[in-house]
């Protein structure tokens, strides 16, 4: 068989993409400051309880400029608080986007609430304003609004609809810290917003969430739910319950507290090398029409994910087979993006009522969920395909993944289809 540099390598050419990618790719970075700042904790005694969490939850107010912090053991958790402060109590019904992870739905169950699906938009892949308002009810209480894998979502808009209609936002940043929307720093934005500090994320922990607002009524509910050893400290009547809380204890482990802060010290900077690596490859990727996602003037997203849409009628190859040659020529790419919930069997199945609790009767009936809704949403998911978000790259190893994507969709008609 003959090898040339320009043949695809799943049709024999030699590979694109040669450089080693363990450390551009290698996420989280720890170093001896994050070490030192986790024994720290070991060594101080003070495992469960421990002021590094406080000074934590003020970095989080400087980050975002909110009035209250309130850090929990995970983001779904500080979800949970974000819900239960809003009051959504069972048939209220709460708009989210289908395309996310679980955890910005699945607690509106555990509310008794019930979760509507709203279509994307495909600009920022944020809930579309237009179809959030034509989801309303009467019984919609509240959006969940998500900044998909980093760029901020419509907030003018979806905050217009809000008002318009007396409804509350909860915003999940999990992805997207750092980012900000028209001067504003994301999280600063509906009545609660929400952080997670999953190992994976931009500001990684272990496990970590924390819960924003800039209520005291708000602030107060959250710690009722899961934080009985603050309640004390209230003047309130809340105070009455720190003996018991509401049932939850969802307080962060101090260790991850310090490696949170530790991580936040440098999220400007290694944002930045992320942004720098994306839009460099974006730039160069759109050459082979391929569509970047790229932030308008007024909006700094960041990539906690790097993903691209590709127009698979226009070149012709399906997106299945797009990433089986570029995996063949040594790029870690991956297409779809995200499992469809509102195609999941918990909602298509009926098992949701259960978890929420909510048995149909003849006056509120059970809520169907048709994996057939959301159309916009199921053909904008399909076209996404995921590549590395860079933290560490080199530009030559940018360049190389050009060069694979250019000579895949070059000899797009020769790649094998997949049955």
């Amino acid at each position: 068989m003959t090898v040339t540099a320009n043949k695809p390598a799943i049709l024999g050419g030699e590979k694109a993409i040669t450089l080693d990618q363990t450390n551009a790719n290698r996420w989280p970075v720890i170093t001896q400051e994050d070490e030192q700042a986790v024994l720290d904790i070991l060594h101080s005694g003070e495992l469960s309880i421990n002021p590094v969490v406080g000074k934590l939850e003020d970095d989080y107010k400087k980050l975002t400029g909110r009035s209250f912090a309130l850090t929990h053991n995970n983001g779904t958790s500080a979800i949970l608080a974000g819900l239960h402060a809003l009051g959504i109590k069972p048939m209220d019904e709460v708009i989210v986007p289908s395309a996310t992870w679980w955890s910005s739905v699945m607690p509106i169950l555990h509310c008794g609430g019930i979760p509507v699906f709203a279509e994307l938009e495909g600009d920022c892949l944020g809930l579309d304003p237009e179809d959030v308002e034509r989801k309303i009810t009467e019984r919609t209480k509240a959006i969940v609004v998500v900044h998909l894998f980093g760029m901020p979502s419509k907030m003018d808009e979806l905050q217009a609809v809000a008002d318009k209609h007396g409804l509350k936002i909860l915003e999940d940043a999990s992805h997207a810290h750092g980012a900000t929307y028209k001067g504003k720093p994301i999280g600063s934005f509906g009545d609660v917003s929400i952080f997670s500090m999953q190992g994976n994320k931009l500001v990684p922990s272990g496990e970590g969430g924390v819960l924003l607002c800039d209520s005291q009524e708000l602030y107060e509910s959250a710690i009722r739910l899961g934080h009985y050893e603050r309640l004390l400290g209230l003047e309130s009547e809340n105070r009455y319950f720190a003996a018991t809380g509401f049932g939850f204890k969802f307080r962060m482990a101090p260790m991850s507290a310090a490696l949170a802060r530790t991580q936040l010290k440098h999220l400007a900077a290694r944002n930045k090398k992320r942004n720098d690596n994306c839009i460099y490859l974006s730039e160069k990727l759109a050459t082979c029409g391929i569509e970047p996602f790229l932030a308008p003037d007024d909006v700094t997203r960041v990539y906690f994910e790097f993903l691209v849409r590709y127009d698979e009628e226009s070149i012709g190859l399906p997106i299945n087979d797009l990433a089986n040659a570029l995996q063949a020529e040594g790029a870690l790419v991956a297409a779809p993006r995200y499992p469809l919930l509102h195609q999941q069997p918990v909602f298509t199945h009926g098992v949701w009522s259960k978890i929420a609790r909510l048995p149909a009767t003849k006056e509120n009936p059970l809520h169907l969920y048709d994996p057939a809704d959301l159309p916009a949403t199921t053909l904008g998911n399909g076209s996404l395909l995921k590549l590395p978000a860079f933290p560490s790259a080199t530009t030559e190893l940018l360049d190389q993944y050009a060069e694979a994507f250019s000579k895949v969709i070059s000899h797009a008609d020769e790649i094998p289809r997949s049955d």
